[in-house]
């Protein structure tokens, strides 16, 4: 009993750290766009690691307490100031977003190779989080389009594409890139702790 409460202990207090370590690499940007989104110095992979090292249920809890903090130190209130806007951005651009990045370690699973399953997790949330934000900017935050010349007159979906595609492919790609070397400098990050 006693072990089992040690490792719970444990288990809690790495996720806590996990998430004042992903909530500081948010704050550093290396690129920010006007309306809401950034390219950070990897803030998704502590939440990302969480949910290899301790599961589904861990993972998504954690990513959820991180969509929270998101929202207190940055929420951008949408453009239309309804009730099912608010509503919206709140579940597409922080909720779900952050919270679903806790599932990097089931979607690794089916891969045989570890690399290549950390690899394709970590890839796969990105995308996840990507198509959270597109859906958001398509939906909620189209009329922002007109402040770009390039995108007058075109369609929103193509603009949400473009506008959230230039910072999340970026994230992306140094996410899955930092996992990976990660994954083989140290691969007991991404096992499941026993």
């Amino acid at each position: 009993m006693a072990t089992k409460s040690y490792s719970r202990t444990r288990t809690l207090v790495e996720c806590a750290l996990m998430i004042a370590v992903g909530t500081v690499l948010a704050q550093i940007k290396i690129f920010e766009m006007p309306f809401g989104g950034s390219v950070t110095l990897v803030s998704m992979l502590p939440f990302i690691l969480v949910s290899f090292r301790h599961g589904v249920k861990w993972g998504l809890a954690t990513g959820f307490v991180n969509s929270l903090l998101q929202m207190l130190l940055g929420f951008y209130a949408p453009p239309a100031g309804t009730v099912a806007a608010f509503v919206g951005v709140v579940l597409l651009d922080y909720v779900l977003a952050f919270t679903l990045l806790g599932l990097a370690g089931v979607i690794a699973k089916p891969f045989k190779n570890h690399l290549l399953g950390v690899a394709a997790g970590t890839a796969a949330v990105c995308v996840i989080r990507f198509l959270c934000s597109f859906l958001s900017g398509a939906l909620l935050w189209g009329s922002y389009q007109e402040s770009y010349e390039w995108a007058r007159g075109m369609s929103v979906w193509l603009y949400s594409f473009i506008y959230n595609g230039s910072y999340m492919l970026p994230e992306l790609l140094i996410t899955t890139v930092c996992a990976v070397i990660l994954c083989k400098a140290a691969p007991k990050f991404f096992l499941p702790e026993n």
